[in-house]
C-alpha cells in the first residue's frame, strides 16, 4: 500500500496544523493510499527540524512521500523508498545534506508561501523610518515632546512616491515586496539571478497599459547588484542563503550604498557582515536598518544591535500569519496532483535546485 507521512504539527500555536489540512490531503489521495498523520509537535522554525523522532523514522521507513519541516539526513537514510519529500520551511540549507544530494528524490520547499506577510512587514519597516516613527519611539522612551527632528533642515521624512526601493532577490518574497511598494508609488530596482525580457514582460508594458508599467526594473549580474546598491533609498534583502550570497553585504557593499539609505533584511542573517553594518550606521552612511534575521539566533542580550538608535529589531517573525495553512495546503495539493499524474517537472511548484542551493 503506498504511504504518505504528514509530519507538520508545528509546536508554535499560531502555526499548529488545523484538522482540515490532513482531511483535504486524504481526500485528494487515491483510495489505495495510506496517509499517516504525526500528532507529536515538531519544529517548523528556520529551515525546519534538524532531527525527527524514532517513531517518525519507523512509520516513514516504508513511505513514498514525506511532508515535514526540513528533511533530515537520518530520514532519507531510514526511508529508501521515498520519491518526493516536501518541507514546510522556505530555507533548505540544513536539508541539503550529502544524503539529499546523492538521492534521486524530488525535493520541494515552501519558498513564496510566506511572501505576503513578509512583504507587509517590509512595507511597515519602510514606513517606520520613512515617516519618522523611530523618532517618535525615541521621544516616547524619554517621555519628551520633541518635534524639532521633524522640522529641521534635512529631516529624514519621505513619501513612498519619492523612493527607489532596491530588492535583492526577485523570488516569491522579492516579487511581493516589489508589487506592494510599486503599487503605492515607489520605483523598484529588483535583482534576479538571471533576467530575460520574456520573464519580465508584465513590468515592461508601454506606459498607460499597467499601473506598474515603468515602476519595476529588473536587473541581473554583478553590474545589476552594484546598480541596486547605488540607486536605492531602501534596500531589501530577499535572497536565499547560499555560498554565493553569504556575506554579500560587506564593508564594500555598504560603501556603495546611497548616503542615508535604509537596509531591510527579512531573508537570512548570514547575508550581512554585522560589524560592517554597525560601522555604516555609526558613521551616518545609513539612515537605519530593520532586521528580522541575524547571523546567530536568538540575538544575545549583550549584542550591540539591541541598543542602537538606528536599528529596528524583530525576532525572526516577519512571516507570522494565520494565512499560512491555506497557501501551504494549496501548494501541497498542486504538487500532489502533479505527482499522481506523473506530470513533467516544469508543472510542479517550488522544486529545489539542489545544485544551486535553493
Amino acid at each position: 500500500m503506498p504511504r504518505a507521512v504528514l509530519d507538520m504539527m508545528d509546536q508554535r500555536p499560531i502555526w499548529a496544523m488545523p484538522p482540515w489540512v490532513p482531511e483535504e490531503i486524504r481526500a485528494r489521495l487515491p483510495r489505495e493510499w495510506e496517509l499517516l498523520v504525526i500528532d507529536e509537535a515538531t519544529d517548523g522554525s528556520g529551515d525546519g527540524a534538524a532531527r525527527v523522532s524514532r517513531a517518525v523514522l519507523e512509520v516513514s521507513a516504508e513511505a513514498d512521500l514525506y511532508f515535514g519541516y526540513g528533511i533530515p539526513a537520518e530520514l532519507l537514510e531510514a526511508a529508501p523508498g521515498l520519491r518526493w519529500v516536501h518541507s514546510g520551511a522556505a530555507g533548505v540549507g540544513s536539508s541539503l545534506t550529502p544524503s539529499m544530494l546523492k538521492r534521486d528524490v524530488i525535493f520541494t520547499n515552501s519558498a513564496g508561501i510566506h511572501a505576503e506577510p513578509i512583504a507587509e512587514t517590509v512595507l511597515a519597516m519602510i514606513l517606520y523610518f520613512g515617516r519618522g516613527l523611530d523618532l517618535a519611539v525615541a521621544n516616547q522612551q524619554k517621555s519628551i515632546w520633541d518635534s524639532d527632528p521633524y522640522y529641521m533642515e534635512g529631516a529624514p521624512l519621505t513619501e513612498l512616491s519619492e523612493l527607489t526601493v532596491g530588492v535583492l532577490g526577485f523570488g516569491g518574497i522579492g516579487r511581493e515586496v516589489s508589487l506592494r511598494v510599486a503599487g503605492l508609488g515607489a520605483r523598484v530596482v529588483a535583482l534576479k539571478r538571471t533576467s530575460s525580457p520574456e520573464d519580465d514582460q508584465e513590468f515592461m508594458a508601454p506606459a498607460g497599459q499597467s499601473m506598474l508599467a515603468g515602476r519595476i526594473e529588473i536587473l541581473s549580474g554583478e553590474e545589476g547588484f552594484r546598480a541596486c546598491l547605488a540607486r536605492s533609498d531602501v534596500l531589501v534583502l530577499a535572497v536565499p542563503d547560499t555560498p554565493k550570497t553569504r556575506g554579500i553585504m560587506d564593508r564594500d557593499a555598504f560603501g556603495r550604498m546611497k548616503q542615508g539609505a535604509v537596509l531591510i533584511n527579512v531573508a537570512r542573517g548570514k547575508l550581512i557582515d554585522e560589524e560592517a553594518l554597525i560601522e555604516a550606521l555609526d558613521i551616518g552612511r545609513l539612515r537605519g536598518a530593520a532586521l528580522d534575521v541575524f547571523q546567530k539566533e536568538p540575538l544575545t542580550g549583550d549584542h550591540e544591535l539591541w541598543g542602537h538608535s538606528k536599528v529596528l529589531i524583530t525576532p525572526h517573525v516577519s512571516a507570522v500569519s494565520r494565512g499560512f495553512w491555506r497557501r501551504e495546503t494549496d501548494l501541497i495539493l498542486h504538487n500532489l496532483e502533479c505527482y499522481l499524474e506523473d506530470s513533467p517537472m516544469k508543472e510542479w511548484r517550488n522544486v529545489v535546485d539542489k545544485a544551486a542551493g535553493y
